[in-house]
């Protein structure tokens, strides 16, 4: 909207409250990273952007009735599957998703269901070393006082009050040098009260001032360890390495009893100290105890409904839509003259859809500019759009108001920002009774009964 006059942009969002990963994927005790709402609000308040929310693209509304209406649509929405690690057990009692385990204290509608039974057993394995591992960690071992005052979700806080665990093991398939997660992250783990870090055997013979700088301050972190003593704290976690999952082992009620690693060993030509070491698997095999498990090992998005109407690919083995590193989405058949790439006009993606599941809030931020201002650069250029041929806008340029009825029709009650700010003052009241920031609404329902009071 600042770099193309007159530019009017609607949001499609298919839960009635905007913000998505930022309200439902960060981390409760990380306020500070939902700053960016602020960036957001900013943009929400110009006459020339609209918000639908309570919107499903490619079921309450197809794509190919959405087309005619718009002169460009920008695909952002982000990864909604998790990545399954594929062997035996992993339907086990007691098996989560670290996604749908941060959606259910996140207050993500659809995972609310969820009711682990933490107090089932004290030992948990996280599997994966990135930060959504870390951040499971510690939501398990943060004491629930410290998390009062966050916007978790009232039933998490109750879950957790009666939560055993006090054994995590956060378990990589390379080794510490491989890891994934930031210093901020491990940090973080390292200063819970009363929790102990074992220390990292693998770690002993390193010397941290000869690896690069983030290397170097995990490194530097992982050896410090915790003031508390593992023999002497109330709960402790620990950093296993080197170990590739190959069984989940369930009791004859098919509860969780234990997780069973394939070992792993560098390649013969893998350089331990490089973040890209590769490992190969060895015959052996190691078997760790645990009342609970979480697969942590990565997101993937999926096409939506409709994607071939309008010509889009989407690689299901990477889980993007093709496209160049700007954003345009390309085809194979899309080329001129004998070239076979190209871009599809006026079709454009960023986020995770667009270059898979990695990075944090203010890389997807940055990569969603990047989209943006090559909307308006190829738009400045005068290049062809949706319905367009050169300098020939064939768009109707009536946005939702073009597909409003349909949708209507469907019985499908489309939501203002007007709506959302609404709801938002509600969850903040509701929070600032049991002194939080907000509590929020668990379900879609109970949402739009606050428009109807």
């Amino acid at each position: 909207m600042n770099k193309v006059q007159d530019a009017v942009v609607d949001m499609y969002e298919q839960l009635p409250v905007p913000y998505g990963l930022v309200r439902f994927g960060v981390a409760p005790d990380h306020p500070e990273v939902k700053n960016c709402q602020d960036t957001f609000e900013e943009a929400a308040k110009s006459p020339l952007f609209n918000y639908i929310g309570n919107v499903r693209v490619g079921y309450d509304v197809e794509l190919a009735k959405m087309k005619p209406h718009y002169d460009a649509i920008l695909f952002s929405y982000g990864a909604s599957e998790d990545k399954k690690l594929g062997i035996p057990g992993e339907e086990t009692k007691g098996v989560y998703s670290a996604r749908e385990f941060v959606g259910w204290y996140n207050g993500l509608p659809q995972f609310q269901h969820l009711a682990p039974d933490l107090a089932s057993g004290d030992k948990a394995v996280v599997i994966g070393q990135g930060n959504v591992a870390l951040d499971v960690a510690r939501i398990l071992l943060t004491p629930v006082d410290k998390l009062r005052h966050t916007d978790i979700t009232e039933q998490a806080l109750q879950t957790l009050s009666q939560s055993r665990v006090k054994d995590v093991k956060v378990v990589g398939r390379r080794g510490p040098l491989q890891v994934s997660f930031t210093v901020k992250e491990v940090r973080e783990l390292m200063h819970i009260e009363d929790v102990a870090f074992r220390p990292v055997d693998l770690l002993a013979d390193i010397n941290p001032k000869k690896l690069p700088r983030v290397q170097r301050r995990i490194t530097e972190l992982l050896k410090k360890g915790t003031e508390s003593l593992p023999q002497g704290a109330q709960r402790s976690w620990g950093l296993e390495f080197l170990q590739s999952p190959k069984s989940m082992n369930a009791t004859e009620s098919n509860q969780l009893s234990s997780v069973t690693f394939t070992k792993q060993a560098y390649a013969p030509d893998a350089d331990s100290l490089s973040p890209t070491a590769s490992v190969v698997s060895t015959n052996e095999t190691s078997t760790l105890p645990a009342s609970f498990a979480f697969r942590s090992v990565g997101y993937k998005s999926v096409a939506i409904p409709g994607f071939s109407d309008l010509g889009i690919p989407f690689d299901t083995k990477l889980g993007i839509i093709p496209n160049d590193p700007y954003g345009r989405i390309i085809t194979s058949s899309a080329g001129p003259g004998n070239l076979t790439a190209g871009h599809l006009p006026g079709l454009y993606c960023a986020g995770w859809v667009k270059r898979g599941p990695t990075g944090v809030i203010a890389s997807t931020m940055a990569d969603a500019f990047t989209s943006a201002d090559v909307i308006a650069e190829d738009w400045n250029a005068n290049v062809p759009f949706l319905n367009s041929e050169r300098s020939d806008n064939r768009s109707t340029g009536l946005g939702w108001e073009g597909v409003r009825a349909d949708v209507e029709a469907k019985g499908v009650r489309a939501l203002s920002w007007e709506d959302w700010k609404r709801i938002d003052l509600a969850e903040r009241q509701r929070g600032e009774k049991k002194g939080k920031l907000r509590d929020k609404f668990g379900s879609v329902e109970e949402m739009l009964q606050v428009l109807d009071t």
